[in-house]
């Protein structure tokens, strides 16, 4: 458990410090590591660092990466770059050192800050070439001494990335060795032996494939042998391999994570493409230019506007007017004598060369386009943070490559996890050995804030929207010739989305339109695509899936909270079988569908618009013009929500086209290769592909053109799941096993049409609830019916087992709910339960009665009320005008027939919904001393109230069974406002911590919990379909296993088994008494915790807290004075001598200094400035306390008020093993 955050506008603590460390103090250290970086201004790193060790904020987050980045600066200065100072630097430099080894300020030497050391005594001891004579200095004899102390191997010293120069470290060894000689450590000089040996020993991780001869070099001069004619025959020389950093660092990296290093041809690309993206898309589109270029110069025709040819214009503008702007803000910023508030931008704008940063803008703005509901643009403080998060992760890479990590991963065909052979036994022994190692390679980089990231964002983009332009030609309606003009690229507006006025940067027309139809491969990150190699294993909460690209573990925005509880997690070990089910669901071989593709690329091709492929020029009529549209008000309302509609779908018709031309694109390029999906977490733990563009959580045609790289025999069972896969897919999915495979084989002659014809023939496939994938298992059966032996069939088309309403599932799997599980096919039944038919028949139901009593809105939708309405917001044939009324009507019918069929459900929502709403409410023991004190009502002129909604700063947080931390990130927003070029734009500082939003975390606690069990229920079923060894004894597994939150995908051939491990897995998940172990959470962490009185006095909370079983206990003095108070908690109170009190009453507040304040601060009132995004807060309905209020000091103790656990129905959980639907 770690501590609540602090209100932001009160003193700080080391220990929130430590987890919730504010934006200055990491702006500071990003400042510290730009510094640091290439030697850009090591005197300033040096003066920041001084000041973080003195400050309360900055002496918690500084450890001993950082001192040995400055060990390792003070070295190179003193050898590099001022050696007329070295002195000055060599003396920092033991100084630091020494207060490392008291150990005072949580900073202690690594085999790193050995191996400084010792380079730092060989170039600069008294007999080198460069002495310096300093009393601090400590020879190697002492050096050693002190790291064995620790406990440190002198291989892990020699084997760090400081050791620049293998020549260098191969003498260092033999200084070392001799100082151990002279010590009399014989162990020691036996390790260095092997050490140099290790070195000096060539490895063969290919085994097969020759090696090309080394370089070596001769040891003594070789012998000369007479053959018996007299003919002098050389003998074969004694040769040595000189010591080599490089092997020494390989073997290592095989030793201790018991791995080989990368095979050289897939990861060769694989490399290739995380490490040169921007040079390769620069060598791209320098050629596509100079095509273009020589083939138009003969024929203007050829001159047709193509998105590669201005991309590369741009970038060259781009990069030059980078170099100049860069060059005059470092002169500036040196002009300036103190950097007072950490705005200098120069040490971070060349982290990375402009030629990169060119690229980082240009590819970002493109790839932004039609983001957050802008269409043919984005949100401005949107598309600065993302440009500065793209310099930020581009500099980490860089740190990554340069260190030449030798990353562990599977190479052999049957390797099924980082850990095959240990199973999950020490887990977390071997990710934490593995983690340190990684760590160990990388140099020292820093978080940049939000703040930073914006402001690098926009001098970037505003330069990028300086030197952007298009050469537009257009029709004059007046002349009838064309005219041709350059204009912007790029270029600022305001619009209004949900009454807010929003800056946004919008596309030129033109380039939108080619955005839609060109080639977009050079507008692909890395990071945006699948892998050639098995993802990177999960190491740690940033560390894992590319290899060189930083990715997190978890994904989430604005909530340092999440952040540190992962952390701490991680560190204990906690989280090593999410970290396992993420690899496992990274490690599932991946290949394009090439008949699908061939059959899309067709599509796309001739332009038409055919299963969700929008046509190439939008196909809907305009609207008419009603005639009564000047004289009837109402009709011409009407006439604009249709226009407006009609804007809207043509736009959004554009959106699409650009999102699949993103998959067409990524299809093409991966066509006929294996590859790979890393994947992380959202903040509930549901797993996600990282590559956005093109995976199997992406829409019908993103699924139909993947398909599994394995393949397997199909088997009697496997062709008959194949049948049924068909069926699900048209959408026949509601009646039973037996009769979807009879539904097939009848339209067997459809089947065969769509897979030979699907273009020219009826199209039946087209019909489809899901139709690309509806035609590639169409393709798949008639392929393995046309097979000599159908039941040997390789298939490596994934077959789908979704779950029935899985969120009701798990509800009724909680509750023990017998109705609810009879409806979500929990029971045993002959046929699968239709839950959404049957609430639409209620529906239906309730809706004829109340449109014969006159209802309009029960009229509007009568005859109209179907399954799919009820499953998906469908408006059918309700005029636009209309659907407003008729979708509020549905939504509220639709809820209580819900709720209804479901009490169970509905009873432990509530109960979650309530133990949410009173932790938000509740403040930690030791602030409610603070909370009591005096401050200005904002709301009432001079009165006095308590700090008491300030001090609410408690969030719902709770764990997994899997052992994944879950925090709620919903706060009341606080926003910074940046002054910009483009304009003023607001964002949100996470490192600021707010109140919570109460509201929020109530109405969010139960969807998120369940998605959290949902989670939980697919890693569980992805660790036992791969490895299968959570239980004693079981044999591996080995199934392919991918997932789409509760759609488990495997081959036709396994399905069988996983459907085992599916049910397996539940009941396991739901026999562990998952609410209780969360009531028992929530006492223990919020065991500390007090709720105002004045916070559940009202009718409605107490009417909640009682119907939930909820108490107060006090004693008879206490329930007095509260009735005395009026305080209205008497039908709560249990008035008791025997146990403790649980009402506690805070210290008087002082308040006789605010009393004479009779003004309190002044409340800015007034219109937003131009482009200002002021977001509005949802209000708590909480009002603030007076002083004077006579409950304003009384508390009561929240684990006394967390309702017990609502009762379990007699269902029984084990009775799913017998049910053939639950998941099918």
């Amino acid at each position: 458990m770690l501590p609540t955050p602090l209100p932001s506008d009160t003193a700080t603590t080391a220990l929130n410090n430590l987890y919730f460390p504010d934006s200055p103090t990491q702006d500071q250290l990003a400042v510290m590591d730009a510094c640091l970086h290439n030697l850009y201004d090591v005197p300033r790193a040096k003066q920041i660092f001084e000041r973080l060790r003195k400050s309360a904020s900055g002496e918690s987050l500084l450890d001993t990466r950082i001192c040995n980045s400055l060990l390792a600066a003070y070295l190179e200065m003193a050898y590099t770059k001022e050696p007329n100072d070295k002195a000055l630097w060599i003396e920092e430099a033991w100084l630091l050192y020494e207060a490392m080894e008291k150990g005072s300020e949580n900073m202690h030497p690594t085999p790193q800050t050995y191996g400084i050391m010792l380079i730092t005594w060989f170039r600069f001891n008294p007999d080198s070439e460069t002495p310096v004579e300093l009393a601090l200095t400590q020879p190697p004899s002492k050096l050693l001494k002190k790291l064995l102390a620790r406990g440190i191997s002198p291989t892990d010293v020699f084997s760090d990335r400081v050791f620049t120069s293998s020549a260098e470290a191969s003498q260092i060894i033999r200084m070392v060795s001799k100082a151990a000689v002279d010590m009399n450590m014989s162990q020691v000089v036996s390790e260095l032996g092997q050490v140099e040996t290790l070195g000096s020993h060539i490895s063969d991780p290919l085994e097969d494939v020759p090696e090309v001869a080394p370089v070596t070099k001769l040891t003594d001069s070789s012998e000369e042998m007479v053959d018996e004619n007299g003919n002098v025959i050389p003998s074969a020389a004694k040769v040595e391999v000189p010591f080599n950093l490089d092997n020494l660092r390989k073997h290592l990296a095989q030793v201790r994570l018991a791995r080989r290093v990368l095979s050289e041809d897939v990861a060769a690309r694989q490399k290739l493409l995380e490490e040169s993206v921007y040079d390769v898309a620069v060598e791209r589109l320098k050629h596509d230019a100079e095509v273009f270029e020589e083939l138009g110069m003969g024929n203007p025709g050829l001159r047709r506007p193509d998105l590669q040819r201005w991309m590369w214009d741009w970038h060259q503008r781009l990069t030059s007017r980078l170099e100049t702007e860069i060059a005059h803000i470092i002169v500036a910023e040196r002009k300036q004598k103190r950097d007072k508030d950490g705005t200098h931008l120069g040490p971070f704008l060349t982290l990375v060369k402009p030629e990169t940063l060119s690229l980082i803008t240009i590819l970002e703005i493109m790839r932004l386009n039609c983001s957050g509901g802008i269409i043919d643009g984005m949100k401005t403080a949107r598309a600065l943070l993302t440009v500065g998060r793209g310099v930020e992760n581009e500099y980490k890479a860089q740190m990554c490559k340069r260190n030449n990590i030798a990353i562990p991963a599977q190479t052999r065909v049957h390797d099924r996890g980082f850990f095959t052979g240990l199973g999950y036994r020490d887990l977390h022994a071997r990710r934490v050995t593995a983690a340190k190692y990684m760590e160990d390679s990388e140099e020292w980089t820093a978080e940049w804030t939000q703040l930073l990231r914006v402001r690098i964002g926009s001098i970037l983009v505003d330069c990028l929207m300086d030197v952007a332009t298009v050469q537009r030609t257009a029709l004059d309606k007046r002349t009838g010739e064309d005219v041709t003009e350059r204009q912007p690229a790029f270029y600022h507006a305001y619009e209004y989305v949900r009454g807010q006025k929003l800056g946004i940067i919008r596309l030129n027309p033109v380039v939108a339109d080619r955005l839609a139809k060109d080639g977009l491969r050079e507008t692909l990150h890395p990071r945006h695509l699948p892998m050639f190699v098995k993802p990177k294993p999960w190491l740690g909460p940033e560390d894992g899936g590319y290899l060189y690209n930083k990715t997190s573990a978890m994904r989430f925005k604005d909530c340092q909270e999440q952040l540190s509880y992962l952390n701490h997690a991680s560190s204990l070990g906690n989280v090593e079988l999410v970290y396992a089910g993420l690899d496992v669901l990274g490690s599932t071989p991946w290949k394009i569908n090439r008949k699908i593709f061939d059959v899309v690329l067709k599509v796309w091709n001739s332009g038409e618009r055919l299963c969700k492929i929008p046509p190439a020029v939008y196909d809907r009529p305009e609207p008419e013009k009603p005639e009564n549209y000047e004289t009837d008000a109402k009709m011409k309302h009407v006439y604009g929500l249709r226009l407006k509609s009609y804007a809207q779908d043509k736009a959004n018709n554009h959106s699409d086209r650009c999102s699949i031309n993103y998959k067409i694109e990524i299809s093409r390029a991966f066509l006929g290769d294996t590859f790979y999906l890393p994947h992380n977490l959202d903040f509930r733990g549901r797993a996600y592909p990282i590559p956005p563009h093109l995976s199997h959580i992406g829409d019908d045609l993103s699924r139909g053109l993947l398909m599994f790289a394995e393949a397997k025999p199909l088997g009697e069972r496997g062709l008959r799941w194949l049948k049924i896969h068909i069926a699900n897919l048209i959408g026949f999915d509601k009646a039973s096993f037996d009769e979807r495979v009879d539904y097939v084989m009848k339209h067997l002659d459809d089947i065969y049409d769509s897979a030979e014809k699907p273009l020219e023939g009826r199209r039946w496939w087209a019909k489809a609830d899901d139709p690309w994938q509806c035609l590639a298992t169409c393709m798949e059966l008639r392929a393995a019916l046309e097979s000599e032996d159908p039941h040997a069939f390789l298939s490596a088309l994934p077959v789908h087992q979704d779950g029935t309403c899985n969120g009701l599932q798990h509800y009724a799997a909680l509750g023990g709910d017998r109705q609810g599980a009879a409806q979500v096919n929990l029971a045993v039944t002959d046929r699968p339960s239709d839950v959404y038919t049957y609430v639409a028949n209620m529906v239906d139901e309730i809706a004829q009665k109340e449109a014969a009593a006159g209802d309009e809105a029960a009229q509007l939708v009568l005859g109209k009320i179907s399954r799919k309405v009820v499953k998906q917001t469908d408006r059918g044939d309700i005029p636009e005008e209309q659907c407003w009324d008729a979708s509020s009507y549905l939504a509220k019918r639709v809820l209580f027939c819900i709720g209804d069929l479901f009490s169970g459900a509905k009873a432990i929502q509530t109960w979650l919904n309530l133990c949410a709403k009173l932790i938000s409410k509740s403040i930690p023991e030791d602030r409610l001393s603070e909370a009591t004190k005096p401050q200005h009502s904002r709301s009432v002129s001079k009165m006095l109230v308590n700090r008491i909604r300030k001090e609410q700063m408690s969030t719902v947080v709770w764990t997994t069974p899997l052992g994944l931390p879950i925090v709620q990130p919903y706060r009341k927003t606080q926003r910074k406002q940046i002054m910009t070029a483009l304009q003023t734009v607001f964002i949100s500082d996470p490192n600021a911590p707010a109140e919570v939003n109460g509201m929020k975390q109530a109405s969010a606690f139960p969807p998120n919990f369940i998605h959290s069990l949902d989670a939980t229920h697919m890693m569980l079923t992805a660790l036992e379909c791969r490895n299968g060894k959570l239980k004693p004894g079981l044999q591996t597994q080995g199934l392919t296993f991918a997932s789409v939150h509760d759609s488990y995908w495997t081959h036709a051939s396994d399905i069988d088994k996983m459907s085992e491990i599916i049910r397996d897995t539940f009941i396991a998940l739901h026999s562990s008494d998952v609410l209780g172990k969360l009531y028992d959470e929530f006492r223990e962490r919020y065991a500390n915790h007090w709720v105002p009185l004045a916070a559940v006095r009202t009718p409605s909370m107490i009417r909640r807290l009682k119907a939930a079983g909820c108490r107060i206990v006090a004693s008879k003095e206490e329930a007095a004075q509260l009735q005395a108070k009026g305080a209205g908690v008497g039908s709560l109170l249990d008035i008791t001598e025997s146990e403790s009190s649980s009402i506690s009453t805070a210290p008087a507040a002082e308040v006789a200094e605010v009393e004479a304040d009779t003004k309190p601060p002044a409340r800015k009132v007034g219109r937003p400035r131009e482009g200002t995004q002021t977001p509005r807060e949802d209000e708590d309905e909480d009002e603030e306390v007076g002083l004077h209020n006579p409950l304003a000091d009384k508390f009561v103790k929240l684990s006394s008020l967390i309702p017990p656990v609502p009762k379990k129905g007699d269902f029984k959980v084990e009775t799913i093993k017998q049910s053939q639907y639950f998941f099918s």
